[in-house]
C-alpha cells in the first residue's frame, strides 16, 4: 500500500486496528489448534471475498472467479479493457434479438459487449455509490471503474513507476556518456593524419605483378 500513497497511519488503520478493514484474517488458536481469526496485519495479502471455492462458485453460476492481479497484462487494452468491462453491463439490445433470436443470454448470465462472448457469470460488481473517495471525488459508476482499473494496473507490475524513472536515468546517462566519449575521440585523435593506402589492381606494386605473370605465360599486354 506504500507504493499507492498510503502513510504508515493509513496503513494502519486499514490493517490492524480495524477502524477502516472489518476483515479478519483466518488462522488457527494455537492452544486448542482450533480455526479461529484474528485482526489483519500491514503484512497480509488482501482476503479473498469467499469463503472456498465452492461459495465462490455458488456466488459465479458455477464460474471460479480467476486471479485479478495480472488481469490487465492478460488483456489486451489492459485498463482500458477493465474499465470498459465494470461500466459495460446492459440489457441486451433489442436490434440484437430482432437479428439474432437465438442470442439471448441465458439465465443467471449477464449481457456485456465488451466481453469476448457477450455473456459472463460474473454479476456487475459495481453500481456507483459503492465507496466514498477521500478526496470527495463523486463516486459515480466511471469514476469507480476508473480507479480499480487503475489499482489492477499497479497490482500487476507495482514496481513499473520505478522502472521507467531507473530508465530515465539510465538514458540520459547514456546520452551524457556518448556525448563525453565522442569528445574524448575528437580531443586525442585531432592532431593524427589519415593514412589512404591505394589498392586494387591499379596499385603499382599489382600492375608489375600482372605485367611479369603475362610475360611468363607469354601473354601480351
Amino acid at each position: 500500500m506504500k507504493g499507492l500513497g498510503y502513510n504508515e497511519a493509513e496503513i494502519k488503520a486499514y490493517a490492524g486496528s480495524g477502524q477502516q478493514w472489518k476483515i479478519e484474517v483466518p488462522t488457527t488458536n494455537p492452544t486448542t489448534g482450533e480455526p479461529a481469526t484474528r485482526k489483519a496485519l500491514p503484512s497480509d495479502n488482501f482476503p479473498w471475498n469467499f469463503a472456498n471455492e465452492t461459495a465462490a462458485r455458488a456466488a459465479n453460476n458455477n464460474a471460479l472467479p480467476p486471479d485479478l492481479s495480472l488481469m490487465t497484462k492478460a488483456r489486451e487494452g489492459g485498463a482500458a479493457y477493465v474499465y470498459s468491462l465494470l461500466t459495460g453491463y446492459q440489457n441486451q439490445p433489442a436490434d440484437l434479438l430482432k437479428k439474432f433470436p437465438d442470442a439471448k443470454t441465458p439465465p443467471n448470465l449477464h449481457y456485456n459487449p465488451y466481453y469476448a462472448n457477450l455473456n459472463l457469470a460474473m454479476p456487475p460488481p459495481l453500481h456507483g455509490g459503492d465507496v466514498t473517495f477521500a478526496d470527495g471525488t463523486p463516486n459515480t459508476l466511471q469514476n469507480e471503474a476508473r480507479d480499480v482499473a487503475a489499482f489492477l494496473v499497479w497490482t500487476a507490475e507495482p514496481n513499473l513507476e520505478n522502472r521507467h524513472a531507473a530508465g530515465l536515468a539510465v538514458t540520459v546517462f547514456l546520452l551524457f556518456a556518448t556525448i563525453f566519449a565522442y569528445l574524448a575521440y575528437r580531443q586525442l585523435w585531432r592532431d593524427a593524419k589519415r593514412a589512404v593506402r591505394v589498392t586494387g589492381p591499379l596499385e603499382p606494386e599489382n600492375q608489375a605483378k600482372s605485367r611479369r605473370a603475362k610475360a611468363k605465360q607469354g601473354v601480351a599486354g
